[in-house]
């Protein structure tokens, strides 16, 4: 068969350990290096801005937004809505702000979505969690003219489930402009045979059916325009799901500025197929970590691409 399945155990654990995999930091330091990174850009961001923390859209405890609002807000304005990683059982939205001072200052909202991590949150518990903030975010903030999701790692994944919604159980339809999924997993299975489903405890149904690649719908809205962006340095088995759930393979130098298509995947052909505009952006010089960190940096490629995006919508 070849790929993941042929892998030793051992292989396996390390193609899914994105710390395995930095330049910058051994694997023991990345981690509490990433933690405190986000928190302190979160902390600058709540000081700086006009914000509603910790808004609920449902009766859990950690079903709960940060909203960051406009610096200078105009009657209709656009959202970025946040999801954050953890391999689905660490982080928060607490650590989830430090990309909002470049966007509001922008015109462009900033929402970070909390959801429960596991052990206590399951698989299907945080896909269906995620889609319930979106349409309460509709229902109470009618000022939204547009989201764009914006999702890391785990979120990335999550953020990808949105996209297959069957939003008629909502009894709404978010108008989601825009997705950027940034060094996610999108097959599930994989991870069935590593440390990260020890807290997890997916069963292999549980992670079929929460695989985007198995769940290929036509876009809606038809105009959404979906970004997978990857980092250099992101584990081989990482960057092999984010090109296989793309459409075209763009690898985008920022040292250089060059630009270059390779032909589409079986399962990119699917998603084009069903209406969707798919890319991929290949960012250089950053790891699964600092890839996302640096939205906090006004003048990073990622900002600027997701500005472009909104700015062209």
């Amino acid at each position: 068969m070849g790929g993941w399945r042929d892998m030793s155990a051992e292989a396996l654990e390390d193609h899914y350990s994105p710390s395995r995999w930095s330049p910058r930091l051994d694997r023991d330091t990345i981690i509490d290096a990433h933690l405190a990174v986000t928190a302190a850009g979160t902390e600058r961001a709540r000081a700086s801005g006009q914000t509603l923390l910790h808004v609920p859209y449902g009766d859990g405890d950690r079903e709960k937004l940060d909203i960051y609002f406009p610096t200078e807000p105009s009657e209709a304005f656009p959202a970025l809505v946040y999801i954050h990683g953890g391999y689905w059982q660490c982080l928060s939205k607490d650590d989830s702000g430090f990309a909002a001072p470049p966007l509001v200052s922008q015109g462009v909202a900033v929402v970070a979505v909390g959801y429960d991590i596991a052990p206590k949150g399951h698989m299907d518990t945080m896909v269906l969690q995620v889609r319930r903030s979106l349409a309460f975010l509709v229902q109470h903030y009618p000022r939204i003219r547009g989201i764009y999701l914006c999702g890391h790692s785990a979120g990335a994944h999550l953020a990808a489930m949105v996209l297959s919604t069957d939003w008629t159980e909502f009894q709404v339809v978010p108008d989601i402009k825009g997705a950027v999924l940034v060094s996610g997993l999108y097959d599930l299975e994989p991870i069935l045979h590593t440390y990260v489903n020890d807290a997890l405890s997916m069963s292999r149904e549980e992670a079929q059916r929460n695989s985007p690649m198995r769940l290929v719908t036509p876009a809606v809205p038809p105009a959404c325009e979906v970004l997978v962006a990857v980092a250099q340095h992101d584990s081989p088995e990482f960057r092999r799901q984010s090109q296989e759930y793309s459409q075209v393979s763009t690898r985008w130098w920022q040292d250089h500025g060059q630009v270059s298509t390779s032909q589409p995947q079986e399962y990119s052909q699917a998603l084009r197929a069903a209406g969707w505009s798919v890319s991929v952006l290949d960012l250089a010089g950053v790891d699964h970590f600092d890839v996302i960190e640096r939205l906090s940096e006004d003048s990073y490629v990622l900002t600027q691409v997701i500005l472009n995006m909104i700015s062209r919508a």
